[in-house]
């Protein structure tokens, strides 16, 4: 009996020491996280470098491993969201964009021309705003933990420079699974085709489709001037936030003390995710639309008044998906942007 107690008291007492040792038994031997893209872009960079952080900062309890492309739902964005709320993926960065489909709020950041400036998207996600879009993805069986960044769209085809909603009409765009984007490119007279990034490069290089729209890094890591895209307009109509988030219950399987480390590894990849995502794209340093226009690529930068065209000519989409996302979500956003330093 004596020699029972002592080896219960024994077992009290390791758990006491190593609090992460007496939980870490049932954790998984590797968890999944899913992304759109991987190294070098970087959205996989901020994948990869939470695994990185996570794995650090647990001492190993948790190994992650990122899987690229979609692939755990067969390259298809928009069910990447659901399939995290199922478990068949236990941690993602995800795009608000491909996250739409299933939590209509998220299109905010889709609508056209909100966002003027990086401080704009800041004003959003370091705010009330962000606040209450966290607030109802954790009630979405899901738990989120920072917000990362892929960054302002920008428009290039192959065809010709786009300076006018004019030189839009009947061009064939590819664009993400969203209707907002297809509402968007059909005001502006475009023809935009929906399909994963997985298809969309073969489909540029053949010529399949003339254009597309995603951020700069993008647009350089992807090699896109290869594929025929040698006109580039910098409009930056919509920007993309990306956000870290863990499924619920894999996340409440975890102690507090590595969720809190789980949570300030994604903060921490996140922040340097988004510095990465704005490296050589601002007024202080210009240096990779430098590097765009060395590989020949015409860029047209729009005007203030060449921007209000656009916006001008997308209103009605502006208008109409406001009832969808929540008017109130909507005008605490702009107010959030009219306020920001």
């Amino acid at each position: 009996m004596k020699s029972m107690k002592a080896l219960l008291a024994g077992l009290a007492l390791a758990a006491l020491v190593l609090p992460g040792a007496a939980v870490a038994a049932d954790y998984k031997a590797e968890y999944k996280l899913s992304t759109v893209l991987g190294k070098p872009f970087p959205w996989g960079v901020s994948g990869d470098r939470w695994a990185e952080l996570v794995k650090e900062k647990t001492s190993g309890r948790i190994t992650i491993k990122m899987y690229p492309g979609t692939s755990l739902v067969n390259g298809d964005q928009t069910k990447e969201f659901t399939a995290l709320r199922q478990g068949v993926i236990d941690l993602a960065v995800g795009s608000t964009i491909n996250w739409s489909p299933q939590v209509k709020e998220l299109n905010l950041f889709a609508l056209p021309f909100l966002m003027p400036d990086h401080k704009a998207i800041d004003a959003l996600t370091q705010g009330p705003v962000g606040k209450q879009l966290f607030d109802l993805l954790a009630t979405k069986d899901v738990v989120p933990l920072a917000w990362g960044e892929n960054g302002f769209r920008e428009l290039s085809n192959s065809k010709k420079a786009v300076a006018t909603p004019d030189d839009l009409k009947g061009l064939k765009i590819r664009v993400v699974g969203s209707p907002l984007f297809l509402d968007t490119f059909s005001a502006l007279g475009a023809n935009p085709t929906q399909m994963s990034w997985a298809d969309a490069q073969p489909a540029l290089s053949t010529s399949a489709v003339d254009g597309q729209e995603n951020p700069l890094a993008i647009f350089t890591a992807a090699k896109l001037p290869t594929l025929n895209q040698k006109h580039l307009t910098l409009w930056g109509y919509v920007a993309d936030p990306l956000i870290f988030v863990v499924n619920k219950e894999v996340w409440n399987s975890w102690s507090k003390e590595d969720q809190e480390a789980v949570r300030a590894a994604a903060l921490q990849a996140g922040q340097e995710g988004i510095a990465l995502a704005r490296k050589g794209i601002t007024a202080g340093d210009d240096s990779l639309i430098k590097e765009i226009k060395a590989q020949g690529v015409d860029v047209v930068q729009l005007t203030p008044d060449q921007q209000k065209a656009f916006q001008k000519a997308t209103r009605p989409v502006f208008d109409k998906w406001v009832q969808t996302i929540g008017p109130a979500l909507v005008k605490q956003a702009e107010e959030s942007i009219a306020a920001r330093k």
